[in-house]
């Protein structure tokens, strides 16, 4: 069996993420989506708030489970199995990042491959931090996020959900 580990922070899951998280799952026999701690950001959502909202909007893909992970990446992979991380690529800037920590964690971890994945073309744009200001700001964010997350973010910033 072909275990994946697509990690993130999710704060908030996007439809960018959840196209990601469709297609490694079309990839890979087991997908884990790992919502990571990410002490360098401050985060809207709690790490539980976020794995509550990936199991919901997940729900429908019988070879996905969200779990919470903390620590390093290549170790959460090797305990649950994972032979790949999937990684989302929304433009040639994110590249250079992506690149550093894939061969930071084939250094750590030889056993754990990075499959980078292209996002797709009308959800390039999106990203956690503007969905978050644009919410913050009272706007629509439902064509960027699944329903579940507009109404979180709508009831945790007090706007009005479309």
């Amino acid at each position: 069996m072909r275990t994946a580990v697509y990690p993130g922070s999710f704060d908030p899951p996007t439809n960018g993420h959840l196209d990601l998280i469709v297609r490694a799952a079309g990839v890979f026999d087991r997908l884990i989506v790992a919502v990571g701690e990410n002490p360098a950001k401050s985060a809207l959502l709690t790490s539980q708030e976020k794995v509550d909202l990936l199991r919901e909007v997940c729900a429908a893909y019988e070879n996905v489970e969200v779990r919470p992970f903390s620590g390093l990446l290549v170790t959460f992979a090797r305990s649950v199995g994972a032979t790949a991380v999937v990684r989302g690529l929304r433009a040639v800037s994110d590249f250079e990042y992506e690149f550093q920590m894939a061969l930071t964690n084939r250094a750590l971890d030889s056993g754990v491959e990075t499959v980078f994945m292209a996002t797709s073309a009308d959800t390039m744009f999106v990203s956690s931090s503007l969905v978050k200001e644009v919410a913050a700001l009272g706007g629509d964010v439902s064509q960027f996020v699944p329903p579940a997350v507009a109404r979180c973010l709508a009831a945790k910033l007090g706007v009005r959900a479309e």
